[in-house]
């Protein structure tokens, strides 16, 4: 390789041909000029591409090659190639190497890790398979790995050992009065719910309460469930088929105003109120009075989803909206975040007028009973005590790896200040405009899954925003770190102002 210098005194580098082609890929001739070499090598690849010297289709040397070809860490040739990846410039396809792309395709396809099973997407939806990266920072699902499986089969053996044999049979919709009754208890004291077991029902999952619920404010009369502008669609949708409309409530500083209630004229809205989804903050309390205040005024219901109520890390607990008002705030908790989704566990305590309907509901359904030794085994997990210390260990853990995505951010992306950030499994990247595709294919040719914020958005949303939502409670121990760094050198890439 040689070395010379511009007429302004800038390094210029100039790669000479290889005959090991069939090998690397094309032997390229390229000038870098000026001093930053990732965005030199970046100008003199589009060039190329656009003079023409590299058609369509041409392989390009690994990253590695021609990182050692020109003198320079491999990770600037492999984030060069990202980038230009994300501006459609290149392809990258697992087997086939770094290609340049079809410019008549102005974004070509990121490179596509193996098909995967279905399973969660965020907030802990069924998903719809997709692509299983290398790494995983999509929301929805807490760290599996982590499951305490010792003291789950312990919890298990005693509550089967213990259970009457007609537990085993066709039991109450409501549910198993054992765990029933843990679940009031617990409540009370861990999320200040005002429960009673005959007010509890458990279901398989809160998508399967919220069905529940919707048919039968359909029932009712409802014609519409509000919700909030940010959100999952997979719930909307189930809002929608069950003949709901499900009109947005508008968004500011300081999250969803719930003003707008009284125009909109409801059945019931939709809130996530302890820890907005995705957006990360908790209803304030004078909007958490008003609403209560509307639901009486107005005779509706207010659906509370307290999703990940039990992960607080820099303030005191907020307690449950349904403290407030028990009759006109239906309560859904589930065990998908603090244990695992899989178990197939959630629980609505219900207003007293609703027990009857909810439970005929529940009952005239195939899906109208919950597996009883599964309900049996997180009773005695609960009683036991286990449940409190796994929920102690795991908040200190997602507080530590929440701690660690700070720093790292700090150190690569000084501009990308977190939201969300007091509670939860996931955090918020504020991006500016039109930077969140760009960055989502850089994670996706880098092995990354990650999820835009604007995948969230309402369709009648006013407020379009953009950012990205990293789920630093989904990785395995094993894989946290990697995730963090191959983040950190995904948001390298983003332009600074």
């Amino acid at each position: 390789m040689d070395r010379t210098y511009t007429a302004d005194g800038a390094p210029l580098w100039s790669i000479p041909m290889r005959d090991d082609w069939a090998t690397f890929g094309a032997d390229l001739h390229l000038e870098l000029r000026g001093t930053r070499l990732r965005a030199g090598l970046m100008d003199a690849l589009r060039e190329a591409v656009r003079g023409g010297r590299l058609a369509p289709g041409t392989r390009l040397p690994s990253s590695r090659q021609l990182a050692a070809d020109l003198g320079v860490a491999r990770n600037t040739v492999a984030d060069a190639y990202a980038e230009l990846v994300a501006e459609g410039w290149l392809t990258a396809r697992q087997g086939s190497g770094t290609r340049v792309a079809d410019r008549s395709d102005p974004l070509p396809p990121a490179r596509p890790p193996r098909p995967a099973p279905a399973g969660l997407s965020p907030g802990g939806t069924p998903g719809r398979g997709g692509l299983v990266p290398a790494y995983d920072l999509r929301t929805g699902s807490p760290d599996l790995a982590s499951f305490p499986r010792a003291q789950w089969l312990t919890a298990y053996r005693r509550a089967l050992t213990a259970a009457p044999n007609e537990a085993l049979g066709y039991g109450d919709p409501r549910g198993r009065a054992e765990l029933r009754a843990v679940l009031a208890e617990y409540l009370a004291r861990a999320r200040g719910v005002r429960a009673r077991p005959e007010r509890i029902v458990i279901c398989s999952g809160f998508v399967h309460g919220l069905m529940l619920m919707a048919q039968v404010l359909r029932a009712r009369g409802a014609t519409a469930v509000v919700v909030e502008s940010y959100g999952l669609d997979f719930y909307t949708g189930i809002l929608r088929g069950a003949g709901l409309a499900t009109p947005a409530l508008p968004l500011d500083e300081r999250g969803t105003r719930v003003d707008g209630l009284r125009a909109a004229a409801p059945g019931a809205v939709l809130l996530t109120a302890a820890h907005q989804f995705p957006l990360g903050g908790a209803l304030p309390p004078e909007r958490r009075a008003a609403v209560v205040d509307w639901a009486r005024a107005a005779g509706g219901l207010v659906l509370e989803d307290d999703y990940d109520g039990e992960f607080r890390y820099d303030r005191q607990p907020v307690g449950a909206l349904q403290g407030l008002d028990p009759e006109r705030v239906v309560y859904l908790g589930t065990a998908s975040k603090s244990l695992a989704p899989g178990l197939r566990l959630a629980w609505m305590v219900l207003p007293e007028e609703l027990v009857e309907e909810v439970t005929a509901a529940k009952g005239a359904v195939v899906d109208w009973m919950c597996g009883t030794p599964d309900q049996l085994a997180f009773a005695e997990f609960v009683r036991s005590g286990a449940y409190d210390r796994h929920i102690r260990a795991m908040r200190l853990r997602y507080r530590r790896r929440r701690d660690q995505l700070v720093a790292a951010l700090a150190a690569h992306a000084p501009g990308v200040r977190p939201s969300g950030i007091a509670a939860g499994l996931h955090a918020v990247l504020p991006l500016p405009p039109g930077t969140e595709q760009p960055l989502l294919r850089s994670a996706a040719w880098h092995g990354l899954a990650l999820q835009g914020l604007s995948q969230f958005r309402h369709p009648e949303a006013a407020a379009a925003r953009e950012g990205l939502v990293v789920g630093y409670g989904t990785p395995p121990d094993s894989a946290w770190q990697p995730a963090l760094a191959t983040l950190a050198r995904v948001l390298e890439t983003l332009p600074v102002d």
